[in-house]
């Protein structure tokens, strides 16, 4: 094989190289803005998502890049992390030609406030079960509780 040719290899993807006529090599850096590629659960469809590169941690043998993305699916949040490194299957990032981004801002901060209303009624019912127990089983338990004081 010429000496300014080589086979490199990129999840999974073999690649020979012509290093004389290497041109453009895709960078990223923090705080660019990529599309990601996600392989949906059930049906294995593919699903484009907007997103951000938040990170890259330098891990020796799995250096990672970390993007956070906006998934609108109304039953969660929509601010969602995907982990980008030699061993995703399920993934792919590129970079945004565009700025074509389908979702309003305050739909998505909606959804923030629909999911903070949906925890906070969640720590609600929990307090009162946690009352309802200290109540009720007060006989199961306060013997119990009378011997350890």
């Amino acid at each position: 094989m010429d000496s300014e040719k080589r086979i490199i290899e990129i999840n999974g993807i073999k690649m020979e190289v012509d290093f004389r006529q290497a041109q453009s090599i895709d960078s990223y850096k923090v705080g660019d803005k990529v599309r990601l590629l996600v392989k949906s659960y059930g049906g294995g469809a593919f699903k484009v998502y907007s997103g951000i590169i938040v990170g890259f941690d330098n891990f020796t043998d799995f250096p990672t890049i970390i993007v956070a993305y906006i998934d609108i699916n109304y039953s969660g949040e929509p601010l969602k992390f995907a982990f980008f490194n030699k061993g995703t299957k399920d993934l792919e990032i590129a970079p945004m030609i565009d700025d074509f981004i389908v979702i309003e801002e305050s739909v998505i901060l909606d959804q923030f406030d629909r999911s903070i209303l949906k925890k906070q009624d969640e720590i609600k019912e929990l307090e009162a079960k946690k009352e309802y127990f200290l109540k009720y089983f007060e006989a199961y338990f306060g013997e119990s509780r009378k011997a350890k004081e």
